[in-house]
């Protein structure tokens, strides 16, 4: 039976599972985790009643399209190879696809933006620049990748950045394992880049500069949790007086055997000197003891609307926990759906919530959820 607590489930769509989910003048769109099923476009303006408009599909096997961000009728996916689904066929060329969504019932592709090695991971888009985690020649893994897409017909790199020790064409060596640094995406505030960088760690950026981002500074906790970070999420409004940034670790990839993931608060009020200094993790959950991969955090929403930010927690569904006192974060509401069908568990991956407050919450597996908080 589904658990379900300060929530009300007003809608649910049978889609295949997703990696993300936006929402866009009363449309949603759903990138798919697996192919060949690239983005569904939902209409949700009524929400009770979604109605699927339109799949797009992978153009080859063996990758997958699963992030996907929209703004002014332009919409970017990502285009991945993925080791899961076998050697992507022949012809497939790794990037950023860009198509015109004005109707959003006609999706048209109108160019990619291409790069070598497996491709782009997750992204943020502000309608000018996209904030890219994307493998490029004469590096290891996925840096930061700035692109200008002014002229969506005509991307251009503008600017990128990477973790000390990847360029290896320019003969850097890493300090750690080459497989534990990449970036998994930027998210932009102001003149900022917060940048999650999986075993790594975290890093911030001056980009006032776009064509020459700058370190301002970086830290890890991962050799302690052997957890990777997934997200470092600024919250644009002050909290009891300081600059907060949120870091959720994802729950898997664990370099040893650890408790579950968690999302940490840290000061970012001097950017040069972050300082962590509070956590959450749900009760009951033994965070002192080895446990199975994928029963921790994951991903918090990105569109922040007040301080009660809905996280994602795998399969433990949906958390929404509030950080009005950031000392002292606290659950108030949750959703733990039922086992999706053909699937033992529940595996809560992204999240979104628009400007009425409906919070919607894809299975990485199966299934869109629409919720309301009561």
């Amino acid at each position: 039976m589904a658990k379900i607590n300060g929530l009300r489930e007003i809608a649910y769509v049978d889609c295949k599972g997703g990696g993300q989910i936006e929402v866009s003048d009363g449309i949603a769109y759903v990138g798919h985790t697996e192919g060949p099923e690239a983005t569904t476009i939902i209409d949700i303006k009524d929400p009770a009643s979604p109605k699927v408009l339109e799949t797009v599909m992978c153009a080859h096997g063996g990758v997958h399209a699963h992030k996907v961000r929209v703004h002014d009728g332009i919409m970017l996916t990502n285009y991945e190879s993925i080791g899961y689904a076998g050697e992507p066929d022949a012809g497939f060329q790794a990037g950023l696809n860009i198509y015109d969504v004005s109707d959003p019932a006609k999706p048209k592709h109108i160019n990619q933006w291409v790069t070598q090695g497996k491709g782009v991971h997750r992204f943020t888009y502000d309608g000018r620049y996209a904030y890219l985690s994307a493998t490029v020649e004469g590096f290891t893994n996925r840096i930061v990748v700035i692109m200008d897409l002014a002229d969506p017909m005509n991307p251009q790199e503008v600017g990128r950045w990477w973790w000390p020790g990847q360029w290896t064409a320019g003969g850097e060596e890493p300090n750690i394992p080459a497989e534990h640094i990449m970036c998994h995406h930027p998210i932009r505030m102001g003149d900022k880049l917060y940048v999650s960088y999986w075993h790594a760690g975290w890093a911030i950026l001056d980009i006032s500069d776009m064509s020459n981002p700058t370190c301002l500074s970086r830290m890890s906790w991962t050799k302690t949790t052997g957890v990777p970070t997934h997200t470092c999420l600024p919250i644009p409004f002050p909290l009891r007086g300081m600059d907060v940034m949120l870091v959720a670790d994802e729950d898997v990839a664990k370099t040893k055997p650890s408790g579950p993931a968690h999302l940490w608060m840290v000061n970012v009020s001097d950017v040069e000197n972050p300082m962590p200094f509070a956590s959450f993790q749900l009760d009951g959950l033994d965070t002192g003891t080895p446990m199975p991969v994928q029963t921790g955090c994951h991903q918090p929403v990105e569109v922040v609307r007040s301080t009660e930010i809905p996280v994602t927690w795998f399969e433990n569904g949906l958390r929404v926990v509030d950080i009005a006192d950031p000392h002292a974060p606290k659950e108030v509401a949750s959703f733990v759906p039922d086992a999706p069908e053909g699937f033992d568990k529940p595996l809560g991956n992204d999240v979104f919530q628009d400007e009425a407050g409906i919070i919607y919450l894809i299975d990485r597996r199966r299934g869109l959820h629409l919720l309301e908080r009561i």
